[in-house]
């Protein structure tokens, strides 16, 4: 009888040996939101680890983000144990990496991880959009703010269940099986899947073939997913007219947090997520939402579609810069206006606004000697963020310069949007191109005359020859131009962006008269609401008031709530710099060319 049982126990042992490991990563996300500790409990079951495993790794970084997260700076409390719950010994061993003592006998993981929201470091804080939340009534996640991943197995597949209030609803573009729980087929994709949860509303439409939902918190409850989204539909028709019909996604979620800070925005391959100031859902102001939403909402072609190998596999760890970071930005930048004009969602005067608003930028508060591929190579570094701002800025300048060559080159048959199309068709979503060689493959596929172009406006650092590019289509650039009009003005006045917060650097005597002080944030003129993508815009209307009349802005000073001043207006000559308008001397010739470009759909 002992043989036999010995026998038996012999072969439930290999058996139990034999048996094949959970295919999957389980991670089970905990969140009270009631507690004083804003922290998140993660639990994480493990199949059976190898040796080469015997390191947690936490991000340093993330796709997208171009700066230094260094998510181990918010771990609690790490702890292995395992199959029969026992503890394990392990250690912090660098900023982001936890030593495991028995990696092979490993089972369970367990840490808690605190918001970054509310958790002072001494430097390099998370931006908001990419970080974590957890709040009485809603929480936002990012994967690579409370997930790790034992070392080497960043590729493999993972499913998450969490744990809320079961009055909240869940946002994300991610679909739960039967038992609750999230799949993604690495941790790649995990990060690139945010979640918004809480006291959400929601609503969905369809555009082309795909299923779009918007998900929605506003702290006091302003603004609703339902008119939210009504007030998208244009901007997504015109997104699909651009795209040629379909969308190269099934599946899409906008994420929208609006609270008591604006913070901007961050892209993902099929959802995008927005930490933006609440406000009443006005139609100023919820254009100055679509603006955002298109530009990040275009990231489903550049770098969902089109990207290069660095950021096919990202390096948590290491990371790399992209010299093609102008790609990944600064062409959806010029994308996201460019299919509101065609589309007609916008007047040329205004779209013409925004290209002089670029080129301001460019050229009053940049390196104008710093190339775009160096700034992409640069990006994780300080120097690179110090400069950061322009890739949305000259970026899309020269992607505008790229599309009106290319239109030249083909005889107005073939812009940059078709490029694109073609290079989404060729490489898409799991096909990346080549960091090394794109400049030279993009030449092939287009004309010669486009390495050229290249070399001397991204790889170099050249002015672009927006004088004579433009002046094709009948629309002139001027530097500088003195008009010898008298026009209203404010006074000599300057302002600084942080993040999509605008605020004065200089204020003029008339600005001082009216109680507006250094360091006040503009949120308003004449009732728009403001912010990085308009302001000037709207700061430009001002000359067509007449000289000694009141104009009111919205400032906000101290972080206190905005309030209206009234500010009376001063009398100067008109110079416009970075002038762009039609050519009222326009050939026919030069009429048949801007049409064309107007009509490249």
């Amino acid at each position: 009888m002992k043989t036999l049982l010995s026998l038996a126990a012999l072969l439930a042992a290999a058996a139990a040996h034999a048996a094949p490991a959970p295919p999957e990563l389980t991670y089970t996300v905990s969140m009270d939101p009631t507690a004083a500790a804003h922290q998140f409990q993660v639990r994480l079951e493990l199949p059976k680890l190898g040796k080469e495993q015997a390191v947690y790794q936490f991000a340093a970084t993330a796709p997208g983000t171009y700066q230094v997260m260094d998510m181990g700076r918010y771990v609690r409390q790490f702890a292995a144990f395992d199959a029969q719950g026992r503890p394990l010994a392990s250690k912090q061993i660098g900023p982001n990496q936890w030593e495991l003592a028995q990696p092979t006998k490993t089972r369970e993981i367990r840490y808690t991880i605190a918001e970054t929201w509310a958790t002072p470091v001494a430097e390099h804080n998370v931006y908001r959009m990419c970080g974590s939340s957890l709040e009485a009534d809603h929480a936002l996640l990012n994967g690579q703010t409370v997930l790790g991943y034992p070392q080497g197995w960043q590729a493999k597949p993972l499913r998450l269940k969490l744990k809320y209030p079961t009055t909240w609803t869940v946002g994300t573009v991610l679909v739960p099986d039967g038992d609750g729980y999230f799949h993604a087929k690495s941790y790649d994709q995990a990060v690139d899947s945010p979640i918004l949860l809480g006291r959400l509303t929601n609503a969905a439409t369809k555009v082309g073939n795909a299923d779009v939902a918007l998900y929605c918190y506003s702290a006091t409850g302003q603004i609703e997913a339902s008119p939210l989204l009504a007030d998208m539909q244009k901007m997504l028709g015109a997104a699909q007219a651009f795209l040629g019909g379909d969308l190269p996604v099934k599946r899409y979620a906008f994420l929208y947090l609006f609270g008591d800070k604006s913070a901007g925005a961050w892209e993902h391959s099929y959802s995008s997520e927005y930490i933006l100031r609440e406000a009443p859902l006005t139609p100023a102001f919820a254009q100055g939402v679509v603006d955002i939403a298109a530009h990040e909402f275009f990231h489903i072609v550049t770098p969902l579609n089109i990207h290069s190998e660095i950021i096919e596999h990202f390096n948590f760890v290491h990371p790399t810069g992209s010299e093609h970071l102008w790609l990944y930005e600064g062409v959806t930048e010029w994308a996201s206006h460019m299919m509101q004009l065609r589309g007609g969602l916008v007047p040329l005067d205004e779209y013409l606004a925004t290209l002089h608003n670029e080129e301001q930028y460019d050229r009053t508060r940049s390196d104008t000697t710093y190339a775009l591929g160096k700034l992409g190579l640069n990006s994780f570094s300080d120097e690179g963020q110090r400069q950061y701002g322009n890739i949305y800025q000259r970026g899309a300048l020269t992607a505008s310069a790229l599309d009106l060559r290319l239109l030249e080159l083909s005889h107005g048959t073939r812009g940059l949007r078709d490029v694109l199309l073609e290079l989404a068709k060729k490489y898409g979503p799991d096909r990346p191109i080549s960091e090394k060689n794109f400049f030279q493959d993009f030449t092939a596929l287009t004309y010669p005359e486009i390495g050229d172009f290249f070399r001397r406006y991204v790889q170099g650092a050249e002015p672009l020859p927006l004088h004579a590019y433009f002046g094709r289509i009948g629309i002139r650039y001027d530097a500088t131009l003195h008009t010898g009009r008298q026009v209203a003005t404010l006074g000599p006045v300057a302002y600084q962006v942080r993040g999509d917060e605008v605020y004065f650097k200089q204020v003029s005597p008339a600005l001082q008269a009216a109680g507006v002080a250094v360091g006040d944030q503009l949120t308003a003129v004449d009732g728009t609401f403001v912010d990085r993508r308009n302001y000037a815009a709207a700061l430009d209307k001002i000359a067509a008031r007449p000289a000694g009349a009141d104009l009111a802005l919205s400032i906000r000073h101290a972080g206190a709530p905005a309030q209206e001043v009234r500010v009376k207006l001063t009398a100067s000559e008109e110079i416009q710099r970075y002038h762009f308008a039609p050519d009222p001397a326009a050939t026919p010739d030069q009429l048949a060319a801007r049409a064309a470009w107007l009509k490249n759909l």
